[in-house]
């Protein structure tokens, strides 16, 4: 009999897939935050958290690139993940906009586009892997 956290090849793969995509957007991200790119700190600045929102939210992605990449616990990583885009796809709606402009040059609305394929990559981890959360993984796993 397959244990509730068992999951089929088909599952597995997507998983793996949303898994990678979304640890491969966060990691790359963390660089720019770490180093302190004109452009995290433009976003940081705008949001009135710079420097230490630029820093604790790289540090709560790089957290969540970890658990991502642990099959025990990418379901922790998936919910971390959207949770984390959560507040970058509030930031750009209500205060950053849809575009970075920075010294007149336009990321064209790419962070917020990466910030949607990561939520949406966190929310299929998260769902799929649903039964290896804690407290509630087991009453969301269907048997």
């Amino acid at each position: 009999m397959a244990h509730p956290t068992d999951l089929s090849r088909g599952a597995k793969r997507v998983a793996w897939s949303a898994q990678i995509v979304a640890a491969v957007i966060l990691g790359q991200t963390l660089f720019f935050k770490f180093s302190g790119a004109p452009e995290s700190v433009h976003i940081f600045e705008t949001l009135g958290a710079e420097p230490w929102g630029r820093i604790a939210s790289g540090v709560v992605e790089l957290i969540a690139v970890a658990l991502l990449l642990a099959p025990r616990t990418a379901a922790i990583g998936g919910v971390l993940a959207m949770g984390v885009m959560a507040g970058a796809i509030g930031s750009h709606l209500t205060q950053l906009g849809v575009e970075i402009v920075v010294d007149g040059e336009s990321d064209g609305g790419l962070l917020f586009a990466l910030a949607l394929v990561t939520f949406v990559a966190g929310a299929l981890v998260a769902w799929l892997r649903r039964a290896q959360l804690p407290l509630v993984g087991a009453r969301l796993a269907l048997n």
